[in-house]
């Protein structure tokens, strides 16, 4: 029986088991998918009175408005939190101890701080004004401090003899980081980097805390300001349209870090392009004899010499 690095693959048996497990998981999360619905059936949250105000262009646009808010606040966040990571992890791998140091504990703290205080401190004590820069400048911190373990780690796993052979022709070190180990590690830090990206993306839901305007907030604002109908509020739609969009560009996110972990993975196991020639191979003109003969270039003008 053939077998991989981790596990044996499962014979007629275990293939037959497995498939009854999987239809009997199938058949539970259906059925816990039919009770939940139930429920909210029967609490009366599928009421066309609820549901009706989504359809007003102006709830769309507020909702749109709300988005592009995100999105905004995101690409910010993204950006900054991968430079951020860059820097720390260059400080993490410096030969100077003292600039080491400091990058591990700036790294150690930002991870160990909880995110939402975080970004409520930075609201409260700085940016009172102006709430964006608060949950702009908190995501950087908390991801930034993680990228940079994801690109250490990532520039670690490549072979020590790589850096070694680079040291050993002359190369400093600012050139080794840029020439010959960063290019290698980028391949396999990219879906741990994308993947790290979505966690951002669902992080800056926390803005609602600080009053602001981004799509979490005004769904909370949108789902108090509905009116109730036979006295149920209007909070489990918010959740289900606004969670939706949410998980809809998680999935988006997580769908970019696997195409790239793939391609990435193709492009290890393609093979090179084929060589015109081997070693083995000697290209002999034809009508010339591949044995040098005495007006030939190289051969010994007495002619082969007894051993």
């Amino acid at each position: 029986m053939s077998s991989s690095v981790l596990y044996d693959v499962p014979g007629p048996k275990s293939r037959v088991r497995n498939r009854i497990y999987g239809l009997l998981s199938t058949v539970a999360i259906l059925g816990l998918i039919a009770f939940v619905i139930y429920k909210f059936n029967d609490t009366g949250q599928f009421q066309a009175g609820l549901w009706e105000a989504y359809e007003y262009t102006d709830t769309q646009q507020r909702i749109v408005d709300g988005l592009l808010t995100t999105l905004k606040t995101f690409a910010i966040a993204a950006a900054l939190s991968v430079a951020l990571g860059a820097v720390l992890a260059v400080g993490r791998l410096s030969d100077h101890k003292p600039v080491r140091w400091a990058a591990t504990v700036i790294v150690e703290f930002f991870r160990a701080m909880p995110l939402l205080i975080m970004i409520f401190l930075l609201f409260a004590a700085v940016f009172t004004t102006e709430p964006m820069w608060a949950l702009v400048i908190g995501l950087t911190l908390y991801n930034g401090s993680v990228q940079a373990e994801i690109f250490r780690s990532g520039i670690n796993a490549v072979p020590k003899g790589q850096g070694e052979a680079a040291y050993a022709i002359g190369l400093r070190k600012t050139q080794v980081m840029t020439t010959v180990l960063v290019p290698q590690a980028v391949r396999s830090m990219l879906p741990s980097i994308i993947s790290q990206l979505v966690v951002t993306l669902k992080d800056t839901s926390l803005g609602f805390v600080i009053l602001y305007e981004e799509l979490l907030f005004v769904g909370k604002s949108f789902a108090q300001q509905t009116p109730p109908v036979n006295g149920v509020y209007a909070f489990i739609p918010m959740v289900i349209v606004f969670g939706s969009i949410y998980i809809l560009l998680c999935l988006a996110l997580s769908s970019l870090a696997t195409w790239v972990e793939r391609r990435s993975r193709r492009s290890r196991k393609g093979t090179p392009p084929a060589l015109k020639g081997t070693a083995a191979t000697v290209m002999v003109d034809p009508g010339h004899s591949a044995v040098p003969g005495p007006g030939d270039a190289g051969a010994d003008p007495d002619g082969p010499k007894a051993p």
